[in-house]
C-alpha cells in the first residue's frame, strides 16, 4: 500500500487558503484517479479515499485533526494499514517557496511546519517523503505570517494555486507510478514560479 496525506484545516472558513494548498493538491489528485468520494474515517480522524494503481492500494488522506496534529491522523492511519513511514508521501504549504513552485523531497525536518512537526513525532522518523507547495509572500505582503497562510486566496491568487495544486497532484502521481528519484527530476526543476 501506499498513502497520500494532504495537509490542511477542516472547515468552510480555511477553505482555499495557503495553508490548505495541500487538500487541494489532494483534492486535484482523488480527481485524477477517480477515487472518490471522501469518507469519513472517524476512527483515524480523516477523510479518506481509496485507490487502485498498478494493482497497490492508495490511499488518499485529508486529516480532520487541524494542522497541528496532523500526525494523529496520518500515523495511526498508516499503521493499521501495515504501512511504513517509507510508504507516506506528505503534500503541504511552504511559505519559504514562492508561489506555484513545488518542492520534492525525500525526508527532511519539519521546515516549521506544525503539520509536517506533528507527522514527524506521532511516526518517530523524518524518513517520508513530501511535496511542498510553494506559498510564499508576493513582495510588499504585509501580514504577518499567520495571517497570511490563513488568507483566503481570490481572482488570479487562486487561480495560480489551483495551478500549483495540480502539478503537485502530478508530482504525487509521478511518485507513485516511478518513484521519488523521478519525481525529484521532473518538478524540482520543472516550471517558472507563478506570480499571485
Amino acid at each position: 500500500m501506499k498513502a497520500i496525506a494532504g495537509l490542511g484545516n477542516p472547515g468552510a472558513e480555511y477553505a482555499q487558503t495557503p495553508h490548505n494548498l495541500g487538500f487541494m493538491a489532494a483534492d486535484a489528485l482523488c480527481e485524477r484517479l477517480g477515487a472518490g468520494p471522501w469518507k469519513q474515517e472517524k476512527r483515524f480522524k480523516t477523510l479518506a479515499a481509496k485507490a487502485t494503481r498498478n494493482g497497490e492500494t492508495l490511499w488518499l488522506l485529508k486529516p480532520q485533526t487541524y494542522m497541528n496534529a496532523s500526525g494523529d491522523a496520518v500515523g495511526p492511519f498508516l499503521r493499521y494499514h501495515g504501512g511504513q513511514p517509507g510508504d507516506l508521501l506528505v503534500l503541504s504549504d511552504d511559505c519559504d517557496l514562492p508561489p506555484g513552485r513545488i518542492r520534492v523531497r525525500p525526508s527532511g525536518g519539519a521546515g516549521g511546519h506544525n503539520g509536517l512537526k506533528s507527522i514527524i513525532a506521532n511516526l518517530g522518523t523524518e524518513a517520508f517523503a513530501r511535496v511542498r507547495i510553494g506559498a510564499g509572500r508576493a513582495p510588499g505582503e504585509r501580514r504577518a505570517l499567520a495571517g497570511y497562510v490563513l488568507h483566503r486566496y481570490a481572482g488570479k491568487e487562486l487561480e495560480a494555486a489551483q495551478e500549483a495544486a495540480q502539478e503537485a497532484a502530478e508530482a504525487a502521481l509521478c511518485w507513485v507510478d516511478h518513484g521519488l528519484a523521478e519525481a525529484q527530476n521532473r518538478h524540482n526543476a520543472a516550471r517558472t514560479e507563478n506570480t499571485l
